[in-house]
Formats: structure tokens, C-alpha cells, sequence
């Protein structure tokens, strides 16, 4: 491998660990309270309004459901050029690393926010039922039983998501986003050099094991120390 190769595969892998990275905390930070959300204000769930507002909480959640079921079907290379317009007001740029996180967090934050859904609801409603008895308030009840019982499943969901958005970062390297993506295009399919598109699938085959490995250890380190009962998990803060 010569220092040209090196040099442009290690500039790559740090434009892909960038968006990665960045999309990940957007997708984190807006999809894990959607999700919540979204199962929440279900009919005879914890976030349900009281009856006189109770068709504005029907509404939010159909319309939030929408929302996610939208996000997760249309496919990334046409949501990526639809948002062109969106990503240079919040960006400056449609072109780039930092224009590509704009996309990937966008397709993200639907299919986080369904795996969050999906955890949530595996959660043993016994517990609700416990730690409301207590007197726990929605706040408590979210903070201290369901998200601890729920993080074994979606920190695996998250690495769900990771990998959905390294492949996802691949493709934004059709339009200039930079990238691990870009290099296979530019040098692999444009110049015919398989040396770039091998050394580009291993290093995102290596980001994903590396990935799925410490969510799987995290996992399993959640799942040993959860509590299965709700009681301490409901005192006063």
C-alpha cells in the first residue's frame, strides 16, 4: 500500500467517522424522546392525555407515526436530493462531509425512533404498574423504569442504526458528500483501481464489527445490572 492510498484512505475514514459520529448524536438526541413519544401517547399508555385533550394526543401520535413510516420509506438517494434545498439553509453547502450529516440524520432519526418504540414496548407494563401505585409522576416513569429496562434492546437497535447510517454514508459519496463512499467511486469505479474498493469495504467492515462488538458488550453489561423490580427505581429524586 503506498503513501498516496494510505493517505487518502485515512482521510476518508475520518470524514466517514465524522458524519457517522455527528449523525449518531442527532439521531440519539431527537430520535430516543420521539420514540418515547410515539409509544407514549398511545391510547392507555403512560403519556395519554387527560379526557378532555385527549383527541390532540391521538392526533400528535398519528401524525408522529406518519412522520416515522414516511422517513423509513422513501429511499436515501431520493430523500438525499430532496433535501438538497433544506441542507444548504442549515449547512451553507450541499456538497461535503458536514452537508452529507444533514441526510444521514434524517434517515436515521425515523428508524431509531421505531427500535426505541419496539424496546419501550417489550418493557414488563407490571412495572408501570408498580411504580405508579408509588406515586411516580410521567417524568419518573419514563427516567427510572422504562428507559434503564429498555436500554439493553435499544443500544442494540443503536447499533442497528450505526450501520445503517456507515452504509448509508457510502452512498452519499455519489454526490460529492465525501467520504469512504467517495473514495470507491472516484478511484474504484472511475479510475477502475480495486485496490481502493477493497481496502474501502474492509475498513467499513472493520467500523461495523468494531461497532456491533462494544453495542452487544454494552448490552450484555446493561441487561446484568438492570433491575427488574421498581421500586428503588422510583424514590424522589
Amino acid at each position: 500500500m503506498n503513501d498516496q492510498l494510505l493517505q487518502v484512505l485515512l482521510t476518508a475514514t475520518g470524514q466517514t467517522l465524522y458524519m457517522v459520529g455527528v449523525a449518531l448524536l442527532a439521531t440519539v438526541v431527537i430520535g430516543l424522546p420521539l420514540g418515547v413519544v410515539l409509544v407514549g401517547t398511545e391510547r392507555g399508555r403512560f403519556l395519554e392525555a387527560p379526557l378532555g385533550s385527549r383527541v390532540a394526543g391521538t392526533m400528535i401520535n398519528r401524525v408522529l407515526d406518519f412522520i416515522v413510516n414516511l422517513g423509513r420509506s422513501v429511499p436515501f438517494i431520493i430523500l438525499m436530493v430532496a433535501l438538497i434545498p433544506f441542507t444548504r439553509i442549515i449547512t451553507g453547502t450541499f456538497i461535503g462531509p458536514t452537508a452529507a450529516i444533514v441526510p444521514l440524520s434524517v434517515v436515521a432519526i425515523p428508524f431509531f425512533a421505531r427500535m426505541v418504540e419496539i424496546a419501550i414496548k417489550e418493557v414488563d407494563t407490571g412495572l408501570l404498574e408498580v411504580a405508579s401505585s408509588l406515586g411516580a409522576s410521567r417524568w419518573q416513569l419514563v427516567v427510572k423504569v422504562l428507559l434503564p429496562e429498555a436500554a439493553p434492546p435499544m443500544l442494540l437497535g443503536l447499533s442497528t442504526t450505526v450501520t445503517s447510517i456507515i452504509n448509508f454514508s457510502a452512498m452519499v459519496g455519489t454526490v460529492a458528500g465525501g467520504g469512504l463512499g467517495d473514495v470507491a467511486i472516484r478511484y474504484g469505479y472511475q479510475q477502475y483501481s480495486w485496490i481502493h474498493i477493497v481496502s474501502v469495504i474492509v475498513i467499513i467492515f472493520a467500523i461495523v464489527m468494531v461497532l456491533q462488538s462494544l453495542a452487544s458488550w454494552g448490552a450484555r453489561r446493561l441487561a446484568h445490572r438492570t433491575p427488574r423490580t421498581a421500586s428503588p427505581l422510583v424514590t424522589a429524586p
